[in-house]
């Protein structure tokens, strides 16, 4: 199983990527659908449970989905099986 907080990290530390192209989308209550993103150029520190915007601290396991170049590289249904 693959964890988005693995997912970051990589994009973040692979010279051949870019943790600022990704988009992330996570559950946010209140939001329309109940689901926002962002873009990982807002991301200002990944740290043990959550990652960090200027705005917010987003726990890893709110985070739904991350697509990289329009490819989607982490799918929590996916990973668990859905």
């Amino acid at each position: 199983m693959v964890y988005p907080k693995e997912v970051l990290n990589r994009l973040k530390w692979d010279s051949a990527k870019d943790l600022d192209e990704a988009t992330i989308w996570y559950v946010h209550r209140g939001a329309p659908g109940d689901v926002l993103s962002i873009r990982g150029s807002e991301i200002v520190s990944l740290d043990k449970g959550f990652f960090e915007t200027v705005d917010a601290s987003i726990p890893y396991h709110r985070v739904t989905l991350i697509e990289y170049h329009g490819e989607v590289v982490f799918d929590k249904k996916r990973e668990r099986g859905h």
